[in-house]
């Protein structure tokens, strides 16, 4: 396929080395070495990773004949690519019905011939849907200047002993937003090494937890090709998981994010719909200026699909996407039309190597914010980060006491909060008698229920006899919780990994 890279030859010895057509003639890549050039991907990748070697280059796909000047096929039908007439709704449904496999080959969010329709603000209203156009309008159309600066901190993965303390120091109940309510974060918890007991005392205090799935595979393919029912199982178990024994109330348990941000596409949004989750939170917005507020799936993404061959949804949805916008990795303003690569997770932006820079960087994006439309700043960050560099939390706290010191108009929240603001646009003079940021106010606002927290010594059939030990303030289960046995019964469904 033009300008892809391919092999001259094939086999394990030279799988570091491609070469692709240019104007030029042929430009050739040597991957570094212990990498290898993952032809899939189209980049290099770690060796053990890539299972394509033995293939010179990728398969040449057939495409649909979606626009031609004269009709092909009767009205409610496509042309595959020999010519063959397939309903319009057979297309794009991973079912391949063109003899050619055609009708699966033209899916992304601008070309899908089934896709969502652009955004009409005539039709979506809120509370129940929001879009604009570039996705950078504020919702009631209200000025920035009227508006809340929300700030919401999120963490991904495990809550456990390795980074509860983290948590506690950074959320100390000292930390207070303008209304007087503890500033507060959501946590993205994947099952495997949580404590449980920590979940629910994270709860307690006003913090929002939501589901990172059960397993956290971390075969990116298990995730951008899984079914809608393994997505189903994955987010919807972990979910139960989580009110099971973290005794979270059924229902508080409102988001999801996808591990390893892979995103499934229709598959995933489609069992996210039905297992009525009110939000996502995987999908990146590239770094753009004024950046993106969050928005509702019922219309086509209002942005690039981006990042490496992600797969992201191009039908209508009733899902929320509280869309990860990418961070401006550089210390200061710059050229306009200078190309910057952003970053979605703090921790992954090479360019913040020194606690100053960090700060930097967190004051010039939270400008980007507040002198522009003041869409919700995300601060995405996994707590390992802060056990390698606990210089870099020491200059997380100096910045979020700043901001709280030298601002009345800015609430660090939850995603949640930022919904419910959404849904409710209110003037900044309203933020501070505001009953929805107002739950769970404080620590001293919901005593501790927990007794004791049991440690549990477990083994899980569904997980191929796993030994895990597990704390939770409920009672014991009889098995480690895991895929197809989120209560821990040890009876399970039908193991869907495989699919």
């Amino acid at each position: 396929n033009p300008g892809e890279f391919f092999r001259l030859v094939a086999g394990a010895t030279h799988c570091r080395d491609v070469v692709a057509c240019v104007d030029g003639g042929l430009q050739a890549i040597r991957c570094p070495p212990g990498l290898a050039f993952d032809l899939d991907k189209q980049t290099c990748e770690w060796k053990n990773a890539v299972k394509n070697c033995n293939v010179k280059a990728r398969p040449k796909l057939a495409l649909p004949l979606l626009h031609t000047k004269e009709p092909l096929c009767d009205e409610g039908y496509l042309a595959c690519g020999d010519g063959q007439c397939v309903k319009k709704e057979l297309f794009c449904d991973e079912n391949p019905d063109c003899i050619d496999g055609s009708d699966e080959n033209l899916c992304g969010p601008r070309t899908d011939p089934n896709r969502a329709d652009d955004c009409d603000p005539e039709i979506c209203r809120l509370p129940d849907c929001f879009c604009s156009p570039t996705s950078t309008k504020i919702p009631g159309s209200l000025d920035p200047s009227d508006t809340p600066q929300m700030i919401m901190i999120t963490f991904d993965d495990a809550v456990n002993s390795n980074n509860f303390d983290i948590y506690q120091r950074l959320f100390n109940g000292l930390r207070k937003n303008p209304n007087s309510c503890d500033i507060r974060g959501t946590f993205f918890v994947s099952h495997k090494y949580t404590n449980y007991s920590m979940v629910e005392e994270l709860h307690r205090v006003g913090h929002e937890i939501a589901t990172h799935s059960v397993t956290h595979t971390n075969d990116e393919s298990y995730w951008t090709d899984g079914s809608k029912d393994l997505w189903s199982q994955e987010m919807a178990e972990g979910r139960a998981i989580l009110e099971n024994f973290g005794r979270l109330p059924r229902g508080d348990v409102l988001g999801a994010r996808a591990p390893l941000l892979r995103l499934g596409g229709n598959n995933m949004f489609s069992a996210l719909e039905e297992q009525e989750f009110l939000y996502d939170s995987s999908m990146v917005a590239p770094l753009q200026n004024p950046p993106l507020w969050p928005y509702t799936t019922y219309f086509a993404i209002p942005h690039a699909c981006h990042g490496n061959f992600q797969k992201c949804p191009t039908r209508s949805y009733g899902v929320w996407e509280m869309v990860m916008n990418e961070f401006d990795p550089r210390e200061l303003p710059g050229d306009d039309l200078e190309q910057v690569s952003g970053c979605v997770m703090l921790d992954s932006c090479t360019e913040i190597r020194s606690p100053d820079s960090l700060y930097n960087v967190l004051t010039h994006n939270f400008i980007r914010h507040y002198e522009q439309n003041r869409a919700p700043m995300g601060l995405f960050m996994h707590a390992a980060w802060f056990n390698k560099s606990p210089e870099m939390l020491d200059a997380l706290e100096f910045w979020i006491d700043e901001i709280l010191s030298t601002y009345n108009n800015v609430y660090f929240v939850t995603m949640n909060d930022v919904l419910k603001f959404m849904q409710q646009p209110f003037p900044i003079r309203d933020a501070v008698k505001f009953q929805g940021w107002r739950e769970r106010c404080t620590a001293l606002d919901s005593p501790s229920q927990c007794e004791v927290s049991n440690n549990c010594d477990l083994t899980s059939n569904a997980a191929g006899g796993l030994k895990q030990r597990m704390q939770t303030c409920a009672a014991c289960p009889n098995n480690y919780p895991w895929l197809g046995d989120p209560a821990g019964l040890g009876l399970f469904t039908e193991d869907l990994l495989s699919k």
